[in-house]
């Protein structure tokens, strides 16, 4: 398999890469690139080469700006339907939803960018009400609609911009085109993976999912275990390796994109690296397994990691641990202090 090079080819490849936590979700893509640096993905993401939105189980995510069009237009629907129950909780009719859409394009033209705060104190002054999580609603409806995205960070700020702008070329597919563009980007990154995997990473129907994988398997490759089929590329064991350690990211693929995750993590330990409220921990993968989480806190000159490992380990995993915090570093370009707790 050829190497991939750049920041917008790695989340092409991924499909789409969840990224609520937008400091570590450029980690996700930086470690997978080779000599990949942070200013590398914020050049990526500030010149609209990765788009990060709202789009598929609804979350955010990491989307090729070549793939946003057509992936918003597969996936959107399906969240709308999820969101009408809470949005008339809410009281976000579609009158004050097209009010907001107005809103939004009247101050977002010609390139600008608002932080949620300042778009809160616009939506005051025209009397829309933003507590109870309306603003996030709002946005997140905007979002889906293809209105807006994410713009440029301001200051430490996360900001808005009109995704018409930020990607100007709109790639469509047909919707048999894009059921099975999206289930050949998913197990070609995410192999081996199921149906049910499938579903729950795209928020797909049953019958979309079977439709879309029914249209690539001439592609893949499966095989039966435990009663699931699994789908996987012919290449697949060429990539294996015996011996790996790597500190992966809040919110990684290797857990959050798949629904069956006992392969990687043993059940007893999930509640170390994933909340009771579905926040996922940055992980410490060892061969495969989860054997310990990892926090980071960024100071002015350094970035400190603490470790909490969930059993002892031997000298060459400690010192495969540390090599991944001096590629974290390099990444970072900053200098890295290691704290085993």
């Amino acid at each position: 398999m050829q190497r991939i090079t750049s920041p917008q080819k790695l989340v092409a490849h991924m499909g789409a890469m969840q990224a609520q936590d937008y400091l570590m979700a450029k980690w996700a893509v930086g470690l997978r690139l080779q000599h990949a640096t942070d200013a590398m993905i914020v050049d990526a993401y500030n010149n609209g080469e990765i788009i990060r939105t709202h789009l598929m189980r609804p979350t955010w995510h990491f989307v090729s700006s070549d793939d946003i069009y057509w992936m918003l237009e597969l996936t959107a629907p399906q969240i709308k339907t999820l969101t009408k129950s809470r949005n008339k909780q809410l009281e976000l009719d579609e009158d004050i939803l097209r009010k907001s859409h107005v809103i939004m394009e009247k101050h977002l033209l010609d390139g600008a960018d608002l932080t949620r705060e300042e778009l809160t104190q616009l939506y005051q002054n025209e009397n829309i009400r933003t507590n109870d999580n309306r603003l996030s609603h709002l946005l997140m409806h905007a979002e889906l609609d293809g209105l807006i995205c994410n713009g440029a960070i301001k200051g430490s700020k996360l900001s808005y911009t009109l995704l018409e702008e930020k990607v100007p070329v709109k790639k469509l597919l047909s919707r048999e085109e894009s059921l099975a563009e999206l289930a050949n980007r998913y197990f070609t990154s995410h192999a081996p993976a199921t149906m049910r995997d499938f579903i729950w990473w795209s928020g797909l129907s049953v019958t979309d999912a079977r439709k879309a994988i029914e249209m690539i398997k001439s592609g893949f490759v499966s095989e039966t275990f435990d009663g699931e089929i699994y789908w996987f590329k012919d290449y697949l064991t060429e990539s294996l390796h015996n011996q790996s350690v790597y500190l992966l990211p809040a919110f990684d693929e290797l857990l959050i994109g798949y629904r069956n995750r006992t392969a990687t993590i043993n059940e007893n330990l999930n509640k170390k690296a994933i909340s009771e409220n579905g926040i996922f921990r940055p992980i410490i993968v060892v061969n495969g397994q989860v054997v310990g989480i990892w926090k980071r806190a960024t100071q002015k000159t350094k970035v400190v990691i603490e470790v909490s490992l969930f059993t002892t380990v031997n000298a060459e995993i400690k010192a495969g641990i540390e090599q991944e915090v001096r590629k974290q570093a390099l990444f970072m370009e900053k200098e890295m202090q290691l704290v085993f707790k």
